[in-house]
């Protein structure tokens, strides 16, 4: 049998076999529980969010002073306070029904001193390219209702600039609002390690058009997750099968052992033959019947 088998020794038949099972590895180990994860992820949010739909809105400095739980994003929050003059930043690369747009920032003085980052929402931009004027939000004391949202995060090579007359940057992130504001803000715990800040709630007081909640299905995840499964089963049971055929193919172009043949009788001339015994009955009565 291992002589059967010796051919599987050779360089192409190894480096078939390492890549099979380099591939199986991948599939089990990094790409079917990244496309799981993702999906655990995506249902953990739909949940937060279909829970937020029906609660009550708590108090944003119950969330502070965590008060209010660990996972607190999407969370319908109240606040009461003012809206800091001049701290209007704008987000650029923003979709609104399709067309390029802007997301409108500004920082929110709660009523015990701390500043919180709030999204005013949506605008559309004037000619698909640069800014319209953008309404300063409302002066004195103010009482919001918004849901609390984890910063995006920074791109490295999307620095924060000034054009059009506005402070304009690429994502929102309470540490680089910070920085860009020149004003502490104080970051929403959120669960993980990205600060939070406060997203308005439609008919609220400067708000514009509300940036939509994500739409609460699970996405393909789960069957790209176990698809990776799928086919980290089929690439060994595909090299088992070419390894059947090879098997296969070799037996069946083996010379086999030919049978003897068995001799073959001959007359000539001077071989005798037996006479017939037509032959023989017209010797001993003559041809006559």
């Amino acid at each position: 049998m291992m002589r059967k088998l010796a051919f599987l020794l050779r360089p192409s038949w190894l480096i078939l076999a390492v890549i099979v099972a380099a591939f199986a590895y991948l599939c089990f180990t990094v790409l079917a529980p990244w496309q799981l994860g993702k999906n655990n992820s995506t249902e953990h949010r739909n949940q937060l969010i279909a829970d937020s739909v029906q609660a009550d809105p708590v108090a944003v400095t119950d969330v502070l002073d965590g008060d209010s739980g660990n996972h607190t994003e999407w969370r319908k929050v109240t606040a009461t306070g003012t809206f800091v003059p001049e701290s209007t930043v704008l987000v650029r690369l923003r979709h609104l029904d399709g067309a390029p747009g802007y997301a409108v920032l500004a920082a929110f003085r709660l009523d015990d001193g701390r500043t919180l980052l709030v999204d005013r929402g949506l605008v559309a931009a004037v000619d698909g390219t640069r800014p319209p004027a953008i309404a300063a939000p409302p002066a004195g004391p103010q009482r919001i209702e918004a849901r609390v949202r984890a910063s995006e995060g920074v791109v490295p090579d999307k620095t924060p600039s000034t054009q059009d007359g506005f402070r304009q940057v690429y994502t929102v992130d309470t540490t680089q609002e910070s920085t860009v504001l020149a004003t502490p803000l104080t970051p929403i715990p959120t669960g993980t390690d990205k600060g939070g800040y406060l997203q308005l709630a439609a008919d609220q007081p400067g708000a514009f058009t509300p940036t939509p909640l994500p739409q609460l299905d699970a996405g393909p995840y789960l069957s790209y997750g176990l698809q990776w499964l799928a086919f980290g089963l089929m690439a060994p049971l595909g090299l088992g099968y070419f390894v059947v055929a090879e098997l296969k193919a070799r037996r069946r172009d083996r010379p086999q052992p030919s049978a003897p043949t068995p001799p073959t009788r001959t007359t000539t001339a001077d071989t005798p033959t037996q006479p017939t015994t037509e032959a023989r009955l017209a010797d001993r009565y003559g041809r006559t019947r």
